[in-house]
């Protein structure tokens, strides 16, 4: 089996160690890939490429139209090629290859949102309060961007940061997941192809204790943008004080989905199923925390339980399996660990809580779907992002209750609101302390609205205009076109 290689300063180079990684089907344990292992001493060859590209190169000086138009590239072979690519995510991930092709139909979209975007944003003239001078605020690139993503959707978090950071004129290095890299070598093959210069994006592969730390830690990083989970953003933000690196970080959530008794109910249990189950619930957005209004709580759980039961597990390349397993051994006993915790605390499984016992799935990470009743806030399994397929579910009395239950969290990512009252659902938006919230729906995302968080799940936005800007700097220009001396000494 072939080595995939990391790509520096335009080079596919297989690590300094020589060591390399078995990447693997969570469905059944195959080794689907052999790919390089690098370390600290890769990160510092991939970063002072990044550096010598930014500094003496002509990147981050090229035309915001002509980076768009590469961007948009880009885009294109992502296009092309968004077969391939969803079957080696599926490969990677174990989620069904109908959530990664419209995954990758995401990805495309997000570049070429940046690629129009690039050079809308020419400055502005601002007004001087001094005679014959002229007062501009410009942007400009941050410069060397360490680029980290997580294993759960590792082309789609790839994409919301290569995008913006191209059409914004930086350097960049990317490390992904050391468990799911097989998209992210795949576009960094599709930019090669596209025309990106030499050491403008770097692609290192390897763990976040040894590439990871190199790259918060450099002192030729301008800018750490870390999508995972928060201790690690602790960490990181630690390490980025060494010069004080510009941070994007998003850490995740506990997502709650209110469920008021006056919303469309067969709608609302479709949904929230669907705000959890996609990719076995290993999404930061996930609405696992369903709080329902008193009245409805006994009939909206056995409505739901009886959908989550009809679930059908399986491989992500079978047409009728609805959710694949989860990500790696390790990861699956967390979740195992979570529910008996919550079980532990008084919560109960009203459906799912084990393995399932289909010897077909014996060999693969499942999980079954999981819901757990009688659950209160004090509750770890309610606290703690569990990031797999488990609904935990409250119950309120009044709005006034709902929205303290909702925002008794840590974490401030994302949250629902279930109701046909227009005027009742805006209250609750408006106190919602969350980066996003949705009214009456559910996982909606799209390159034009940011995503982040309050509290502690991040700092900083991705997508929209935001996302773009997050990877700017701003300079104000004054020039005096009729200098006269002052004669003060």
């Amino acid at each position: 089996m072939d080595v995939k290689k990391q790509y520096i300063n335009g080079k596919w180079v297989l690590a300094l160690s020589g060591e390399t990684r078995e990447i693997i089907n969570p469905f059944d344990q195959e080794v689907v890939a052999l790919v390089a292992e690098g370390n600290e001493k890769d990160a510092k060859l991939a970063i002072d490429a990044a550096r010598n590209a930014f500094d003496q190169g002509d990147w981050a000086t090229t035309s915001a139209t002509e980076r768009g138009n590469l961007v948009g590239v880009i885009a294109a072979l992502i296009e092309r090629d968004k077969e391939e690519l969803a079957e080696l995510e599926s490969l990677d991930t174990g989620k069904t290859v109908e959530e990664s092709r419209g995954d990758m139909e995401d990805i495309a979209g997000v570049f070429r949102y940046y690629a129009e975007l690039a050079d809308k944003d020419g400055g502005e003239i601002i007004d001087s309060p001094v005679p014959d001078t002229i007062s501009k605020v410009v942007k400009e690139p941050v410069g060397v961007c360490g680029q980290i993503t997580p294993w759960n959707y590792p082309l789609l978090q790839a994409s919301w940061k290569l995008a913006p950071a191209l059409a914004a004129g930086n350097t960049l290095i990317m490390k992904p997941s050391e468990i799911t890299p097989l998209t992210t070598i795949k576009v960094f093959e599709l930019m090669e192809e596209a025309g990106l210069p030499k050491g403008v994006a770097n692609l290192v592969l390897g763990t976040g204790a040894t590439v990871g730390e190199e790259l918060s830690t450099n002192e030729n990083v301008d800018l750490i943008s870390f999508t995972g989970g928060i201790e690690t953003g602790k960490r990181i933000m630690r390490s980025a004080s060494s010069n004080v690196k510009k941070l994007a970080l998003e850490l995740g959530g506990k997502n709650p989905n209110i469920i008021f008794a006056d919303a469309d109910f067969d709608t609302a249990v479709d949904q929230a199923m669907n705000a959890v189950f996609f990719h076995a619930g290993q999404i930061c957005s996930a609405g696992t925390r369903v709080i329902v209004e008193e009245s409805i709580h006994d009939a909206f759980v056995e409505a739901l339980v009886a959908c989550v039961k009809k679930i059908h597990l399986g491989s992500g390349f079978e047409e009728d399996t609805q959710m694949g397993p989860l990500i790696s051994q390790e990861h699956l006993d967390k979740v195992k660990a979570y529910v008996e915790d919550g079980v532990k605390e008084g919560a109960k499984v009203a459906v799912g809580g084990s393995r399932p016992t289909d010897p077909k799935l014996q060999n693969g990470f499942f999980y079954l779907p999981t819901v757990l009743t009688e659950c209160t806030t004090d509750m770890s399994v309610v606290q703690h992002e569990g990031f797999g397929p488990v609904i935990t579910v409250e119950r309120f009395r009044d709005e006034k209750e709902a929205i303290r239950l909702a925002n008794d969290s840590i974490y401030g990512l994302a949250g629902g609101v279930w109701t046909k009252d227009i005027t009742k659902a805006e209250r609750c938006v408006a106190k919602m302390r969350m980066g996003t919230v949705w009214i009456n729906d559910a996982n909606v995302y799209f390159p034009h609205a940011p995503w982040g968080g309050f509290k502690q799940s991040g700092i900083g936005r991705e997508l929209g205009k935001p996302g773009l800007e997050e990877y700017q700097e701003t300079k104000h220009v004054y020039h005096n076109i009729n200098p006269e001396p002052i004669n003060w000494f």
